[in-house]
């Protein structure tokens, strides 16, 4: 059902230079960035201590931030986890006390404030898990990468294997110089985010590219860019009502979720939003530049060949 009619198609091929141009700054300060300032790694990459304590009334969070910094550890990580009176406390690596006395040394200090604090769960994420955890989610990233071209190479066309990835290359790559630009934490909940919106920007690839697929064979006169243009317009009513309530529910998350869903929830904002732009705005030049054309995805038919005449 189409809630959003448009009467003449959008002219999105004629702003292709002017978005891949967009797009190849917002690239070049990302990598730059992430080159320059790297990313702020979580306990889950970097290792340390994580806590988990519970009160038996709503806890302070402020205060318990305050306390921790009074022990020479204020850039430990405090947050609800579940009900408010229950925290989850991340503690970065330190030279000089081994998992179990850094977590004896903060349970000491926050008896002293409230005495009914009790530590439910404790785990030290060493150095070398976290290395392994960042080398094997960086290849999940390649791993996906090249099966959303395998896929869409087999289903259409190489070319629009190619336009799809490197528009949703292009959505990880401005998600993580985001996170590097503003110093976010990036830990696992980031990593799966960034995972769930590849997954997530090829669904959108893929109507766009079935539906100019059905163009070539209907509109036979019509020139390629008219063909990608009426594809993508044809295709806005259904961006705006899936987009739209994807994006309602993630800003819930942003705003309701806490502290535990908040760079989750950030990650996907920014995921869908250029999600929907590179599916348009970059993949599109890009199957120009490729030269696509009808014979590539409507081979001719071969008539059979006259017997010869004895």
């Amino acid at each position: 059902m189409d809630f959003f009619r448009f009467e003449r198609d959008i002219p999105f091929t004629r702003w292709g230079k002017f978005s891949m141009t967009l797009s190849l700054i917002i690239s070049i300060f990302s990598v730059y960035f992430i080159a320059t300032k790297g990313l702020n790694l979580a306990v889950d990459f970097t290792g340390g201590t994580v806590m988990e304590i519970s009160y038996q009334q709503p806890a302070d969070l402020n205060k318990t931030r305050q306390i921790l910094s009074g022990i020479g550890m204020p850039d430990a990580v405090v947050q609800n986890f579940g009900t408010s009176r229950d925290v989850m406390i991340r503690l970065p690596a330190k030279e000089e006390l081994a998992g179990g006395n850094l977590s004896e040394t903060v349970m000491a200090a926050l008896r002293k404030d409230d005495a009914s604090v009790e530590m439910k769960r404790v785990e030290f994420v060493g150095p070398q898990v976290g290395d392994e955890l960042l080398e094997n989610g960086f290849l999940a990233l390649l791993f996906v990468s090249l099966s959303i071209v395998a896929y869409l190479a087999f289903r259409f066309e190489w070319k629009f294997g190619v336009a799809c990835i490197i528009a949703n290359l292009h959505d990880v790559l401005t998600i993580i110089g985001c996170f590097s630009f503003f110093q976010w934490e990036f830990d696992l909940t980031v990593l799966a985010a960034v995972l769930a919106i590849l997954g997530y920007s090829v669904n959108e690839s893929v109507v766009i590219s079935d539906r100019i697929r059905e163009n070539f064979r209907r509109m036979r006169k019509a020139s390629v860019p008219k063909i990608i243009d009426n594809a993508i317009t044809e295709t806005m009513s259904r961006t705006i009502i899936t987009h739209g309530s994807t994006q309602m529910v993630v800003v819930s998350m942003f705003l309701f979720g806490g502290e535990i869903l908040h760079n989750f929830a950030l990650a996907l904002t920014i995921g869908i939003l250029f999600g929907i732009y590179s599916s348009i705005m970059i993949a599109s030049p890009i199957l120009l530049l490729l030269e696509i054309k009808r014979e590539d995805l409507i081979k001719p038919v071969r008539k059979p060949q006259e017997e010869a005449v004895p």
